[in-house]
């Protein structure tokens, strides 16, 4: 256990001493950093031990319980001798010992269905720890990709100011010489800041989506993330609908977990009905005690002594004389009393249920009542699946036959745009129209990154439910 935690801790400060040193992490670091610092992960795994040692704590009470008491006190005034069962008036001193041993034998199955029922439980609790994992892989990637569509916007919105900035300086070098029209100089100032307060807007959605992550990783340190070396190709996905549910049900964890729970709750039903049943136990106890008060007398030889009573033999009394032993008290020894007073007793114990105020009858019907709810949460859980699957695979395939169209879209307008540059830089066009076609072309080129992104962070999803992480 010990080579364990200096292993964690080891790998934890690793972890971020590449943080603090490269600033930069690539999804692999990111996944690694919240299976190592994510908060309910943590708790996940709390939840998983505590199963584990509730059902440790069920299989030991197969053991028979085995104790052994002693007491020793100082007794003042009157009371009963422990040793003579006289009353007196003196101070004394006892003490008691015992060891008592209880088995039980049978209970109805109760405790066997019960071992049954944590183990259930503590299986469930490890598939939920591992289905919190999937799920924060899943929300990291996420995030991750939300970053990367956050600064691919960016530098599309910085693209779009430098475009309007030169722009900008070629309409004021004209108004400084006198000429062109006055109102274009306005007209592309105010583009000019909306096109700054695009990239105010953009940067803002950067670092929500730097946030987001942060707090999935729970760390403090800043950091960038990597590029991916590889941009995913926009690819038509190979499973339907159905066939990706069908594959949720045999591979996620969450599936695994609610079964679990559904046949720990079809255990505790059993476990309620032993109420009905008789139970058999064993037991068994050894006792002794000792008292300051318990003594032995010796004989120490004898003495003539008058008996009081005289005899008359010829008209001569005579007083009547007899030997009497003699005794010296000696008490007994502390250990030899324990050792003499020693008594056991051994038995079986058997108890009938007649009456319990329908205690039983309630307890089996609140279990009942329990397994119904297990069985409603696991169907309820594949319903919602069945639901998120069916809109996620919807949304994918939109943004895929969207990216396509925006694609043909953006070369429309880009086409649009080289040609109203050139007019509008010729004098054949006004502002206006070269406006309107920036403004088309950047919507485009805006609307293509998001719907890339929607597509991969839609098949990331997809990909999930289908268990691959």
């Amino acid at each position: 256990m010990r080579t364990f935690i200096i292993l964690f801790i080891f790998i934890n400060f690793s972890i971020q001493a590449q943080i603090q040193e490269n600033q930069v992490l690539s999804l692999e670091d990111c996944i690694r950093l919240a299976e190592t610092n994510n908060i309910d992960l943590k708790r996940s795994g709390i939840q998983s031990e505590t199963e584990k040692l509730t059902f440790r704590s069920t299989k030991s009470r197969v053991l028979p319980d085995l104790n052994a008491s002693y007491s020793y006190a100082v007794n003042k005034g009157r009371s009963i001798d422990p040793y003579t069962n006289d009353v007196i008036d003196q101070q004394f001193s006892y003490s008691n010992a015992g060891i008592r041993l209880n088995a039980q034998l049978f209970n109805g199955f109760e405790l066997r269905n019960s071992i049954q029922r944590d183990r259930y439980n503590m299986q469930a609790a490890e598939a939920e720890k591992q289905a919190a994992r999937q799920q924060l892989v899943l929300d990291v990637t996420l995030a991750y990709f939300q970053v990367l569509n956050a600064q691919d916007l960016l530098k599309l919105a910085k693209l779009r100011l430098e475009s309007t900035r030169g722009q900008q300086d070629r309409i004021s070098s004209l108004a400084d010489e006198g000429s062109g029209n006055p109102a274009d100089l306005s007209d592309i100032q105010g583009q000019f800041k909306n096109d700054e307060s695009a990239v105010l807007t953009a940067e803002n959605q950067l670092q929500q989506a730097h946030l987001d992550l942060r707090l999935l990783l729970n760390i403090e340190t800043d950091f960038e993330i990597r590029e991916l070396p590889l941009q995913p190709e926009m690819n038509s996905y190979e499973l339907s609908a159905e066939e990706l549910y069908q594959q949720s049900l045999e591979n996620l964890e969450v599936f695994e977990a609610r079964k679990l729970r559904l046949e720990a709750a079809r255990e505790d039903v059993a476990v309620a009905r032993s109420l009905y049943v008789p139970e058999l136990s064993f037991f068994a106890q050894l006792n002794t005690n000792y008292s300051s008060l318990a003594s032995l007398l010796n004989e120490t030889g004898t003495q003539v002594v008058e008996t009081g009573q005289f005899l008359n033999i010829n008209g001569t009394t005579y007083a009547v004389q007899t030997n009497q032993s003699q005794f010296s008290q000696q008490d007994i020894p502390y250990v030899d009393q324990l050792n003499n007073n020693l008594s056991s007793v051994a038995g079986l114990s058997f108890s009938i249920p007649i009456f319990n105020g329908f205690r039983a009858k309630r307890q089996v019907s609140l279990k009942k009542l329990q397994l119904e709810d297990a069985r409603l949460e696991l169907e309820n859980t594949k319903n919602e699946y069945r639901r998120a699957i069916e809109a996620a695979y919807n949304d994918m395939d939109l943004a895929y036959q969207d990216y396509f169209l925006l694609q043909e879209q953006v070369k429309a307008y880009a086409e649009s745009f080289r040609v109203n540059e050139i007019r509008f830089q010729n004098g054949v066009s006004n502002l206006v129209a070269y406006i309107i076609s920036k403004n088309n072309l950047d919507r485009a080129r805006v609307n293509m990154a998001n719907a890339k992104y929607e597509f991969l962070i839609r098949r990331q999803v997809l990909d999930y439910y289908r268990g691959s992480y």
